[in-house]
């Protein structure tokens, strides 16, 4: 019996997702559960398995074409049923239509390609940009035969250059190659800097799926709600000593004791005190959530991915390492299931971990605030009329005046400070 496979839906009000590539090609045989298609949102690039074991014997939906969930994008048959539709050549990738969404929270690192093949010599799809692509083919390398160094596999820049090095070539260059000239620009990690031809002034590089729908739901975001933000200053002291103290006892469990566990679990505590914060706005009702489900931004090489912690307020401090730890990982890996990146109700940003001293972060819709982490750095304060050096972050709260007043979020924020600062040695 035929089995369809549909697009799944990725996330609340999202109406639509774009294939990036196909894994498996007409006429393959696949199992169930086995990784069929890769797909893009604002949100989440994932990979799809098959919902059922068979040969794949219809491809619907070509890569780089947008379509609506729940829309068929290809047919499963049996292992005795013969393959009937040859799988469509991937046409160039189509801007996505735009769809009411989540905002990813936070200021995203630049994007880097998606996926996609390489033409003529290769044997199976390779991660890597444009660009590389095109540094391969002026200098006759088969892009599948190189290891890439960069995240899930991809083909970087240097790893190109390094195989060069080695004189290893696998197919025959171009007959005249045009000179490059590389611009060394600063870019977000994974991200190759452009090629210019001769004087070339710029180059024009199409953004991915997800770029796009981050851009759309960044402005959507600052239309939608009246953002404020207030920026609060707190002592780790004592984090950072119940950090040394039991950071051993995690490791057994598998668990790195990080800051964000502690912050996630004041949050927890401030929102459970305060449920206006973890409300939104639906027209003209105030929508109260009963359970609390943590965002945690994760930056990826593509974007930035917001994994909810569900019912975070029923997990200990233990609880929530390993869950941050699980997500956080498998957004990375792109083995996120759609339903862990909906339905959060907060979220936390951490700019910090790349050196900021604080951000402004833009609210994840429909969400009414949004929790930005500063560095932690060692910094000298008046302690008992003294000069004492202490590990010092800022914590910025970025919140929807139309919902929350500035008296409400700096209660929230004084909650949250108190809790870190005076953090429970039980809870640990």
């Amino acid at each position: 019996m035929p089995t369809n496979v549909v697009m799944p839906q990725l996330g609340e009000s999202i109406a639509e997702g774009t294939i990036v590539r196909w894994i498996k090609k007409v006429g393959d045989k696949i199992d169930r559960d086995e990784l069929l298609f890769e797909i893009s949102t604002d949100k989440v690039d994932a990979e799809i398995p098959s919902p059922a074991a068979g040969v794949l014997s219809e491809i619907r939906a070509k890569e780089g074409e947008t379509v609506p969930i729940n829309s068929v994008v290809a047919v499963i048959g049996g292992s005795g049923e013969p393959a009937s539709v040859e799988s469509p050549a991937p046409p160039a990738p189509a801007p996505a239509t735009p769809s009411e969404s989540r905002l990813a929270a936070g200021p995203p690192p630049a994007a880097a390609e998606a996926p996609s093949r390489v033409a003529a010599a290769e044997q199976r799809p390779v991660r890597s940009s444009p660009l590389v692509r095109r540094l391969a083919r002026e200098h006759g390398v088969d892009v599948s035969q190189v290891v890439g160094s960069g995240l899930s596999g991809r083909v970087t820049k240097k790893d190109i250059l390094a195989f060069i090095e080695r004189g290893s070539t696998s197919v025959p260059a171009p007959a005249a190659a045009t000179p490059v000239a590389t611009l060394p620009l600063a870019s977000s990690p994974g991200e190759d800097a452009p090629t210019f031809d001769g004087d070339q002034p710029t180059v024009a590089v199409p953004m991915t799926v997800m770029r796009q729908k981050i851009a759309e739901h960044m402005i959507a975001s600052r239309r939608t709600s009246a953002h404020v933000h207030s920026i609060f200053e707190v002592d780790f002291s004592r984090v950072q000593q119940l950090r040394q103290e039991h950071k051993s006892r995690y490791e057994r469990s598998g668990a790195k004791l990080t800051l964000v566990p502690f912050i996630a679990k004041v949050v927890i505590d401030a929102l459970r005190a305060m449920p206006i914060v973890n409300a939104s706005i639906d027209g003209d009702r105030i929508l109260y959530k009963r359970d609390i489900n943590l965002g945690i931004a994760v930056a990826l090489e593509s974007g930035l991915i917001v994994p909810v912690v569900r019912n975070a307020d029923e997990k200990n401090l233990l609880g929530l390492s390993l869950a941050i730890a699980d997500l956080a990982s498998r957004a990375r890996a792109k083995r996120l299931d759609p339903a862990e990146v909906q339905g959060g109700t907060f979220t936390i940003t951490n700019p910090g971990g790349f050196g900021a001293v604080f951000g402004l972060p833009i609210i994840n819709q429909p969400q009414s605030a949004i929790l930005g982490v500063g560095s932690l750095e060692k910094r000298p304060v008046v302690v008992n009329d003294t000069i004492a050096i202490r590990p010092i972050a800022y914590l910025t709260l970025g919140f929807d005046h139309r919902l929350i007043d500035g008296v409400v979020a700096d209660q929230f924020m004084a909650h949250v400070k108190g809790g870190l600062e005076q953090f429970e040695a039980s809870i640990v």
